[in-house]
């Protein structure tokens, strides 16, 4: 039985906020290599393929947009390590000094027509670029874990979504799915926050990785971005009140006045905690370590034109962090070059 608070007030399943939480891109990020070499030589689809297929079924798919994320804003800034940076990971943007970012905060519906005062533009996304050597993508949303931990069940959640028809009768596929899922369920229902700003939320990369120092030491983390002034949601009167576009009016005013702060932290695995498993959160009282200040400092000029070649990806990595045995970078990686592919018309 699926808890009344997934319902609409008629008793409704809300499908597009649903939807909504299917991958953790938060971001949808693209890969830099042509579709057609990803897409040649396949036989039989792969879990990648299938999950591509039935994402190009939504909204932004069909106006051959980003399967998620599909509404979002360019900006541009700054980061600067902090001083234990380097003792995490000889990453070149950790070496000092002040390295220049690209970040795109985005609603994370796959309808580029969402309203950002609706919960359906859940989870909310920030996507960051590095631009120090060969540069290196960080990929978050605003909830801490992801809704599964493979690509097998991500394939599964995406079928029972794509075969649930709200006209006919429950128990409906994603009814079954959630019922049987409790984390993807937890995850579902916990979608209900309405960021003032999308520089007062807090942003979870979920997938971890591995950092190694300039000595060999290799430990694990995952990202953690937190608004230097605090996190700050709207209550539902507050968010009723708000414009369809608020977050991306309220970004351009607020970043024409003074830049937006986070501190990027790195939440460092204990013994026993899981790594290859997005869906487990790690107790909050983990070690975590500050790698920095990310500034964000204006609004590019062609925002749009920014979104279309902008092609974030959770491998694009620089020496000094390497995958780990999470499953879903890697995964992610490859869905994405079907959506740049649809972008492009390719």
């Amino acid at each position: 039985m699926i808890p009344k608070p997934l319902f609409t007030k008629n008793g409704r399943l809300k499908m597009s906020s649903l939807t909504t939480s299917c991958l953790s891109c938060g971001v949808a990020g693209l890969l830099t290599l042509t579709a057609e070499s990803a897409l040649s030589g396949q036989s039989a689809p792969d879990v990648a393929q299938q999950i591509a297929e039935l994402m190009a079924q939504a909204p932004s798919g069909q106006a051959h947009q980003r399967y998620i994320h599909a509404k979002g804003i360019v900006c541009t800034g700054t980061f600067e390590a902090s001083p234990d940076a380097l003792a995490i990971s000889r990453a070149a943007h950790f070496s000092g000094g002040v390295v220049p970012v690209t970040v795109r905060f985005s609603d994370g519906a796959p309808n580029s027509a969402v309203s950002d005062n609706s919960t359906d533009a859940n989870p909310r996304g920030m996507a960051i670029r590095f631009g120090s050597g060969r540069g290196t993508d960080i990929m978050t949303i605003s909830h801490n874990g992801f809704v599964v931990g493979t690509g097998e069940e991500f394939l599964a959640f995406q079928r029972a979504i794509t075969a649930t028809d709200s006209s006919k009768p429950h128990p409906w596929p994603i009814e079954a799915y959630l019922g049987s899922h409790p984390k993807a369920l937890k995850f579902v229902q916990e979608l209900r926050s309405i960021p003032a700003s999308f520089a007062t939320e807090s942003f979870y990369s979920n997938n971890s990785f591995v950092f190694v120092n300039s000595k060999g030491l290799r430990q694990t983390g995952r990202y953690q971005i937190i608004p230097v002034d605090g996190a700050k949601y709207l209550d539902e009167t507050e968010a009723k009140a708000k414009s369809a576009d608020f977050l991306i009016e309220e970004l351009k005013s607020r970043l024409a006045q003074a830049p937006a702060r986070f501190r990027l932290l790195l939440q460092l695995a204990g013994p026993g905690d899981q790594t290859n498993d997005s869906t487990v959160v790690w107790p909050d009282d983990r070690k975590k370590v500050e790698l920095g200040v990310i500034a964000i400092t204006s609004v590019v000029a062609d925002s749009a034109a920014a979104e279309r070649e902008l092609a974030f990806d959770p491998t694009r990595l620089t020496d000094g962090i390497e995958l780990s045995d999470d499953p879903l970078p890697a995964l992610r990686s490859r869905v994405y070059v079907y959506s740049v592919a649809g972008r492009r018309g390719k």
